[in-house]
């Protein structure tokens, strides 16, 4: 009697509670609405793919191509049919994997010392770092400045006038000042220096935080666009997406230079398959990242 009693009592102490009627219509409502946002976010993608794998007929008669019935490599074959978006694609990669590292290190400096009450003028430094995100110099000052240092066709015009962010610099330094000064202080007394405390207390603790910031940074890297157009004349080096622009600029009959391959794809398969090749690294560095990219991104905002 005493056993039958103690458990269900012990079961309900384990969080076996029974779920309230309206509460598994709210769960229902939930998953219906966020399936369906999902899928609108879904359909898209799934159209570019589609419509890159398409024959030109079908293209022709379908205004809305989701999976298509014959699928062909055609346009795929003519973005890939030289050498040339394969030299970009590295250059991309280049740009990116060196921008984000200088990033995030730039970045987590002076984050960590922002974070810091005893810092002298921090106020006002932590009020110039708003100001830039409400107000710049514009696109002629920056042209100028970029001019006047001798980065004009060089690949560091795409990294450093864009080192720090001052919305990513914000988010790191609220999550630095939720780490309590105590393991900081421990490390002192057991002899590590600033930079000991930094590199080994600090940056263990904000793995979710950088990599959040890191992927905000590799995003804006490999998408630069403007300011390759503005600071680089060389086309040898161009980032992937310029080139991709040019590729669509001559898949669209603006160039008659198209004796890379022997037939043209339509200009509509050509810019999805674009589209999909442009995208397709960013979705595939994304899954390694996301478990930390909400943790990061939230923390850093709430303590804010």
């Amino acid at each position: 009697m005493t056993q039958t009693t103690v458990k269900p009592a012990a079961r309900r102490a384990r969080g076996g509670r029974r779920t309230s009627p309206g509460a598994r219509v709210f769960q229902v409502v939930n998953v219906i609405l966020l399936s369906g946002f999902a899928l609108v976010c879904l359909l898209p993608f799934v159209h570019v793919l589609g419509s890159s794998l398409a024959t030109p007929g079908e293209l022709a008669t379908t205004d809305f191509l989701l999976i298509p019935q014959t699928f062909t490599l055609d346009a795929y074959r003519y973005i890939l049919s030289t050498s040339t978006i394969f030299r970009a694609m590295g250059v991309s990669v280049f740009v990116t994997v060196v921008g984000t590292f200088l990033s995030l290190l730039v970045t987590s400096f002076m984050a960590y010392a922002l974070s810091k009450k005893f810092l002298p003028g921090r106020r006002v430094l932590n009020f110039l770092v708003v100001f830039t995100m409400l107000f710049s110099g514009g696109m002629i000052p920056s042209f100028i400045v970029v001019n006047a240092v001798g980065l004009m066709n060089s690949l560091w015009a795409l990294i450093i006038p864009v080192l720090i962010n001052a919305f990513n610099l914000i988010i790191m330094r609220s999550f630095f000042q939720g780490i309590p000064d105590s393991l900081e202080e421990a490390a002192r007394i057991d002899g590590c220096s600033d930079f000991g405390v930094f590199w080994r207390i600090v940056l263990p603790l904000s793995a979710a935080s950088i990599a959040t910031i890191g992927l905000f940074y590799a995003v804006y890297y490999w998408n630069t666009y403007q300011s390759a157009i503005l600071y680089i004349n060389d086309s040898t080096k161009w980032p992937i997406q310029v080139l991709l622009r040019q590729i669509v600029i001559v898949a669209s009959g603006m160039n008659a230079d198209a004796g890379a391959v022997d037939v043209v794809p339509p200009a509509q398969s050509v810019k999805m398959a674009v589209i999909f090749v442009a995208t397709l690294p960013m979705l595939i560095v994304y899954p390694f990242v996301q478990r930390y990219f909400v943790k990061g991104a939230m923390i850093g905002s709430v303590k804010g």
